[in-house]
């Protein structure tokens, strides 16, 4: 398996772990892009109306991909 394909491996698995808690509120969020440092996701559903997907972005999302990987500085959403 090469880099990009573990990297996105790990990134799919942080998604799959905060996705539940943004189904339950009608919402979802899909992977968009990523670099070496950098993750482009996109929310959907309730989620895009939502007053605090930035709060859910930075706190909740930005923590746990960074869980899986590290090295990753910047999470950003569409």
């Amino acid at each position: 398996m090469n880099k990009n394909q573990e990297k996105l491996t790990k990134l799919n698995q942080a998604l799959n772990e905060i996705r539940p808690f943004l189904q339950k509120d009608g919402g979802d969020i899909s992977l968009i892009d990523f670099t070496d440092k950098e993750v482009l996701v996109q929310f959907e559903g309730n989620c895009l109306s939502c007053k605090i997907n930035n709060l859910t972005l930075n706190v909740g999302v930005k923590q746990i991909i960074k869980k899986y990987l590290p090295e990753i500085e910047k999470v950003k959403s569409l």
